[in-house]
């Protein structure tokens, strides 16, 4: 019987001793896991206060890039909203011309061409290739830069609005378009044309951005 108790006594003993064991292990762990969460969390919070910081710098950079190009960007759509006014009016003022001032605007552009050729350009014949003109103003065109010459005509295809006249013959090409009066106007009379519209740029006074 003595030993029975004895028995049931260092059996309490194991199970009481094991149970506090048991009770320091999962102390221990529980320690160890709440020591992580904090070490990780001090990590992630250094983590994403690094990557703000990063951020921001990026964004400021982002910032400072965007302002040093914006007002060259603007010049650029200035500059281009400038020239399309320009050419608006150009294309107002060929609108506003009479056929009969378009021909004789071309009859004086192939005077001024003929001109320049002087004797170089030879006698006789010539072929002639119109773009945007009718045979009878063409022809009319004709003899009155060259009086008492032939002439053969042939309708050509052009990318110009404008009407042109080629004139061909063995040794060279004369070529004469009311386009060569609008490159003159946006060419030379630019600036005057600019200040006459207020565009104050193309008249050479800078307009800040």
């Amino acid at each position: 019987m003595e030993e029975l108790q004895s028995t049931d006594i260092l059996d309490r003993e194991i199970l009481e001793d094991a149970r506090k064991k048991a009770y320091r292990i999962l102390q221990t762990a529980d320690d160890t896991i709440k020591q992580k969460a904090a070490e990780w969390g001090k990590k992630t919070d250094s983590a994403l206060a690094e990557m703000g910081e990063k951020f921001r710098r990026q964004s400021r950079l982002d910032i400072d890039e965007i302002m040093a190009v914006l007002p060259l960007d603007k010049r650029r759509v200035k500059a281009k909203k400038n020239e399309e006014l320009l050419n608006s009016a150009v294309e107002a003022w060929y609108a506003r011309l009479g056929r009969r001032r378009v021909l004789e605007l071309l009859e004086k552009e192939l005077e001024r061409r003929l001109a320049a050729c002087g004797e170089f350009f030879p006698d006789g014949p010539v072929h002639a290739a119109i773009h945007k003109l009718g045979e009878d103003e063409a022809l009319g065109v004709l003899r009155s830069a060259l009086p008492g010459r032939s002439f053969s005509l042939e309708e050509t295809h052009s990318t110009s609005v404008y009407p042109e006249i080629v004139l061909d013959t063995r040794e060279l090409r004369v070529y004469a378009s009311i386009g060569k009066t609008v490159d003159f106007i946006l060419g030379e009379k630019r600036a005057e044309l600019a200040a006459a519209l207020g565009l104050t740029e193309f008249a050479g006074e800078e307009t800040p951005c």
